[in-house]
């Protein structure tokens, strides 16, 4: 089932969805008012219910409809989020606001339940500028790149499928200290409950991965072919083999002004190289992220920019797993830890063990969204 979510726009825009969506939506939601308990849903499918959110946005980057058909999906859908599947189409009047929206709706449905498929954002700005390096590196023209992207993406979201693995593997990445970090604790007290998983821990220490400088788009790609990138070192010889076996990474996030640490960013600006030739589709996203004070969600939402919506990770329900503890050790003494560890790493074992996407499409290299 098919629901396109598409708060009052502009003609033009509605025409321009409606274009780049090759299927003919089961319902439509424009208001509050359409979204209703749908107590058979259940009963008349198994497949999950995937969601189309198509929004434009005005020039301070909101959209005030949208707001109320949140309220509404929240109150009558919660059931119904846990087993659907999700994807943006944005649209902003200016070079703004389409990442850092998309960012915020994607954390907060995927709170509720919901998953988003990789590369979940279809974006438009003014000229379709945010396709014009693609225009110079595949000449084909901005609008058809438009359709393109579009078409790949909702039949990527229409194919969603769910399979079994074995043993799935989840490689963790960190860069935290094993003595004193909360944040590795926490990983410690959900590591406890993942038997079923082969786990791969490794640790980014200071100095060992160079950050990426932005070689030339042919020089990524050529090394990128090669499983490798221009600087070498250990992001080659252990990471990149470790990242393209997984099934899903998870990433242990302190939080250090509100944003993930420099020697994690480092590790993601590297895996272009492998992006450039590899689809992370079929791969899932997880984190764990503690703070001293607030701001779990600016960490979160910087993962969902860097790895779900550049680089095209899946991304699960309730994908990370937050908490507040300031002292070293003191994680260990949050209120209901413990079960919020275990629970969270049952959400990990089922999700790997009977979601993992079918996208075809993007599995030979082809340029992502």
């Amino acid at each position: 089932m098919l629901v396109l979510i598409r708060p009052k726009a502009t003609e033009n825009f509605i025409g321009l969805v409606n274009e780049l969506i090759p299927y003919s939506p089961d319902l439509v939601i424009d208001e509050a008012s359409k979204v209703v308990p749908m107590p058979t849903f259940f009963k008349e499918t198994t497949s999950a219910l995937s969601i189309i959110l198509a929004v434009e946005l005005d020039d301070i980057g909101s959209n005030g409809d949208l707001l109320p058909i949140l309220y509404a999906m929240k109150r009558h859908w919660s059931a119904i989020l846990e087993h659907s599947v999700a994807m943006l189409m944005v649209k902003s009047p200016n070079e703004w606001h389409t990442k850092t929206f998309s960012s915020w709706l994607i954390f907060n449905l995927n709170q509720w339940g919901c998953r988003f498929i990789g590369h979940p954002l279809v974006e438009m700005i003014p000229n379709l500028e945010n396709l014009s390096q693609w225009e110079k590196t595949t000449n084909i023209a901005k609008i058809q790149l438009l359709h393109d992207f579009s078409q790949n993406a909702v039949e990527r979201l229409m194919s969603f499928s769910h399979c079994s693995s074995p043993r799935p593997k989840l490689a963790v990445l960190h860069a935290s200290s094993r003595n004193t970090s909360n944040t590795f604790m926490l990983w410690h007290l959900v590591k406890e409950h993942l038997n079923q998983v082969d786990i791969d821990e490794f640790h980014v220490a200071n100095g060992t991965i160079i950050d990426c400088i932005g070689c030339p788009y042919q020089t990524c790609v050529y090394f990128g072919r090669q499983k490798s990138c221009f600087y070498g070192g250990d992001m080659i010889r252990e990471l990149i083999p470790a990242i393209e076996q997984a099934d899903a990474l998870l990433w242990l996030c302190p939080n250090y002004n509100d944003a993930v640490s420099a020697n994690l960013m480092a590790v993601i600006n590297r895996l272009t190289a492998l992006y450039r030739t590899h689809s992370f589709n079929g791969k899932q996203l997880f984190s764990i992220i503690v703070s001293g004070n607030s701001g779990a969600d600016a960490v979160a939402r910087q993962l969902i920019d860097a790895l779900c919506i550049n680089k095209g990770f899946q991304l699960p329900p309730k994908f990370c797993l937050t908490a507040l503890a300031y002292d070293p050790g003191s994680i260990l003494e949050a209120n209901d830890i413990k079960k919020r560890a275990a629970s969270y790493a049952a959400q990990i074992t089922e999700s790997l063990f009977i979601s993992q996407s079918v996208e075809p499409s993007c599995q030979k290299g082809e340029p992502h969204l």
